[in-house]
């Protein structure tokens, strides 16, 4: 058999060689389809919202892992080596640094040359503001706050909690991050029926997103970026977000590149405000987009040799 930690390292450079290819089906995707089909029959079957809601997230949670779970002893029984195969597969689409990269250097590059029209289009994919009218700084703002709350959702929380508890851990974090993604909403809508998921999400991601915002300091750093302002904005302004753990990375990362985050976006039309987080010593422009991914990059190794290291010690 492969060791859990070498499991991880593999599917760490699958990753890292592959990204997310369009042809490879997705655990998220399934996940999320079965999310949206139980969203109605739930409500349904459930009057007291807020009761259909947590019921969902321990169907979708379940379902998940009772799949996975599955997929492994199958494989498994067949032969212990297909066993290890699936799970380093199952970490490996886990894992979204690589798809992170390139999503972030495709903004990155049209606005280099002047494209400001590509760019805007390539940003879309990245965040759900509306992005026709923006200008070269709201462009890389947009990519860099992309960046770097991702670095936690996509990279470092489900390393960590491959780390802690194999596949399973990975693919439970997976499904508690895209059920926020689909119910997470303060709207009419969700607001109680999407009350579970959120908090639960909140909740997954207390720990993994403090320590991605101090290994950020840490990066900084290392890079030559300005950690002493990253720690200093980390400090002031972590708390200056709509989520309780989305600020603390932000903030590292606004105080390492020496920019102002935050500010007005427009959702559908419709202005949203955000406290800022960040002095505005720089302006920001595209080069900062790529100080972001640097970034992201050195906190994931940092957060991979932390949590291979705890594995070894601990096995």
């Amino acid at each position: 058999m492969i060791p859990l930690y070498q499991q991880i390292l593999l599917a760490i450079l699958l990753d890292l060689l592959l990204g997310d290819p369009r042809w490879l089906p997705h655990p998220v995707q399934g996940i999320g389809w079965l999310a949206q089909r139980s969203e109605a029959p739930l409500r349904r079957l459930i009057t007291h919202q807020k009761l259909a809601g947590i019921v969902a997230v321990f169907w979708v949670v379940g379902s998940a892992t009772a799949v996975g779970f599955g997929l492994l002893r199958l494989a498994g029984s067949i032969h212990p080596l297909l066993g290890d195969l699936v799970s380093v597969l199952l970490l490996y689409t886990c894992f979204a640094t690589r798809s992170l990269h390139d999503h972030a250097l495709a903004v990155y590059r049209p606005l280099k040359a002047g494209n400001l029209a590509a760019a805007r289009q390539r940003v879309s994919w990245l965040v759900g503001r509306d992005t026709a009218e923006l200008d070269e700084g709201e462009v890389t703002r947009a990519a860099v706050e992309s960046v770097a709350e991702n670095t936690v959702d996509g990279c470092t929380a489900p390393l960590l909690y491959a780390c802690l508890a194999g596949p399973m851990g990975a693919l439970a974090y997976k499904a508690i991050s895209t059920l926020d993604s689909t119910f997470g909403y303060k709207n009419e809508r969700y607001l109680q029926f999407g009350w579970a998921s959120a908090r639960l999400d909140d909740l997954a991601n207390l720990i993994p997103s403090r320590l991605t915002a101090l290994l950020t300091i840490v990066a900084a750093k290392l890079l030559g970026l300005c950690a002493a302002d990253a720690w200093r904005i980390f400090l002031r302004d972590r708390h200056n977000h709509p989520s309780p753990n989305g600020g603390q990375i932000e903030a590292s990362v606004a105080g390492a590149l020496r920019v102002r985050l935050g500010g007005v976006n427009s959702y559908f039309g419709q202005p949203s405000t955000r406290p800022f987080m960040g002095d505005p010593l720089q302006p920001l422009q595209a080069r900062h987009i790529l100080q972001a991914v640097r970034l992201m990059w050195l906190v994931y190794g940092l957060t991979a040799l932390i949590g291979v290291g705890c594995r070894l010690l601990v096995g």
